[in-house]
């Protein structure tokens, strides 16, 4: 079914329904949507929202303007509350992309510096605009990428984190691909229709055998190989025995598409 919502504008960021994607967008393009605390804030509110959504099956994140997110905001860094109001901090934000069941999609559609490549190391998927600029650029300010490496180092091992990190060179988004940050780099006027193409192939699993998968790749790298086979062979047999196992096997059967159903 095909449908379409949009939440009221907030001060930084957007919040729409599509099709079974949660688009959320960073909007404040004045300062390169930069990191503030209102911002991580929303951002930490709206991946709430499309977590506990039924009709949500991924969560993609993405800017408005020439930038995807130019990093922490220096003049209202996030963390930092004032008169005690709430404050997210950016550790907050990663962990709750990372632990959500649905897959996290970032379209990167600009620039994406030093945090804003922390959204990016915590995203699932990451379809980029082939030429949008990005650095680690944190030691150009006498600083180091401590928060955001705890995501990005995993993906892009010792050998690319060590010579971006200390540089703080910068990079394309067609060579964040090769350097194994992002999965897809396209031209900026092919964005949408390549991450739509990332939600399509979502949709096509089962919600809670998307949402396993998701856990099941973190995990196995977690545990010695003899364990890692104890404990996915316990999963495999759970999962082949739930409900939509066996929905997805009769329509296999059937020749017909499998009627998912949200998790219970």
């Amino acid at each position: 079914m095909n449908e379409s919502r949009t939440m009221p504008g907030t001060e930084a960021t957007q919040y729409a329904v599509e099709n079974g994607a949660a688009w959320i967008t960073l909007n404040r393009p004045e300062n390169r949507n930069a990191l503030s605390t209102t911002l991580v804030n929303e951002l930490d509110d709206h991946l709430t929202t499309a977590t506990h959504d039924d009709s949500v099956r991924c969560i993609v994140i993405t800017g408005t303007g020439p930038a995807f997110c130019a990093g922490a905001d220096l003049k209202n860094p996030p963390g930092h509350s004032v008169d005690g109001a709430r404050a997210v901090s950016l550790p907050e934000v990663l962990k709750r992309m990372i632990d959500s069941p649905k897959p996290v999609i970032s379209a990167v559609n600009g620039a994406a510096f030093a945090g804003g490549l922390g959204l990016v190391g915590a995203s699932d998927i990451v379809v980029a605009v082939e030429d949008a600029p990005c650095s680690f650029s944190e030691v150009r300010i006498g600083v180091i990428p401590a928060i955001i490496a705890v995501v990005c180092v995993p993906k892009l091992g010792t050998h690319h984190a060590m010579k971006l990190f200390v540089t703080g060179e910068r990079f394309t988004g067609a060579q964040a691909v090769q350097m194994g940050l992002a999965h897809r780099a396209v031209p900026k006027d092919q964005l949408r229709a390549a991450v739509q193409e990332e939600i399509d192939a979502i949709r096509l699993g089962g919600p809670i055998a998307v949402a396993e998968s998701k856990k099941l790749v973190r995990r196995v790298q977690q545990l010695p190989m003899e364990e890692a086979f104890a404990e996915m062979a316990i999963w495999s047999r759970r999962m082949f025995g739930s409900e939509e196992a066996a929905e997805g096997l009769a329509a296999f059967r059937e020749k017909r598409k499998p009627s998912w159903t949200p998790p219970s």
